[in-house]
């Protein structure tokens, strides 16, 4: 069935329900590198059950899947992660039964082989009280389904970041072994696992998840804005500018405005930006 704007404007999943407990709430934590020091009692807060915190951009996870795209008709071959966006209504709990209501919001068609942007939301409640945790947001590049008679321009534009130097920066470093990792979260896509399909995606060896370098930004801008406190953050969106190999550095430049914090990160290895247009924020 070909893709038309109608029919990818149609697409929702409402009324998804979803159970996670205190396990993925920890393995979510290690798989963005939390607890690389066992003896880091702000980091142990993530990864042991005793008084849990979840971290925030664990938001991605919680209700995996996306069940519009799946029903779009998109060609899955040429598809891109190009953004990832949330804003936190309430810090998620360490364990919970969650409802999730899908939608595609906007579609931006760049022309017959050119491609096309695909925006979908995810809102998330709490089962039983309905109360509202999370909204996500993400953008899919879709470079093999242009020419669906859709509009040539929309969506959000890109945070900008400040050109002065940045106020503080931080290093995370990522296992050799971390998209084995994470994927348990979730994504089992198997570019971030299995060397032979990596090498036909023209990589050389799988890559990270995108959403996994995400989750490591969260992390840095939780140890150096936020003194580990996962209430301060009401927001956290970013957009993927190139994928990171497992074993690389992840180094998150991040500038402060009031409740903004601005980032970028980069790869210390290849000098590479990574995310960029990164905007935190902060509930104070």
């Amino acid at each position: 069935m070909p893709v038309t704007y109608d029919s990818l404007m149609s697409l929702k999943a409402l009324g998804d329900e979803f159970t996670y407990t205190d396990r993925e709430t920890m393995l979510y934590a290690l798989g963005v590198g939390m607890g690389r020091d066992p003896l880091n009692a702000d980091e142990l807060r993530y990864v042991y059950e005793n008084d849990l915190r979840a971290v925030p951009t664990m938001a991605s996870v919680i209700a995996w899947g996306q069940r519009t795209i799946g029903q779009s008709g998109i060609n899955y071959l040429m598809v891109v992660h190009g953004e990832q966006r949330l804003t936190v209504h309430k810090p998620l709990p360490a364990s919970a039964t969650i409802i999730s209501d899908e939608r595609v919001v906007a579609a931006v068609d760049k022309g017959a082989g050119k491609g096309a942007l695909i925006y979908t939301e995810k809102v998330i409640r709490l089962k039983g009280s309905n109360e509202l945790l999370c909204t996500t947001g993400g953008t899919i590049f879709a470079r093999g389904d242009g020419g669906f008679g859709g509009p040539a321009s929309g969506g959000p534009a890109p945070h900008q970041i400040p050109e002065r130097k940045a106020d503080a920066v931080c290093e995370t470093d990522t296992r050799i072994d971390q998209a084995l990792l994470y994927r348990l979260s979730g994504d089992r896509n198997p570019l971030h696992s299995d060397p032979s399909i990596a090498k036909m995606a023209g990589f050389p060896r799988p890559i990270l998840h995108g959403l996994c370098s995400y989750g490591t930004a969260c992390r840095a801008v939780l140890q150096t804005m936020c003194g580990y406190d996962h209430a301060l953050i009401a927001g956290f969106d970013v957009r993927f500018s190139s994928p990171v190999f497992p074993g690389e550095t992840i180094v998150t430049e991040m500038w402060k405005d009031g409740s903004v914090v601005s980032f970028r990160s980069k790869v210390k290895e290849r000098d590479l930006v990574v995310l960029n247009n990164g905007k935190c924020t902060l509930t104070n």
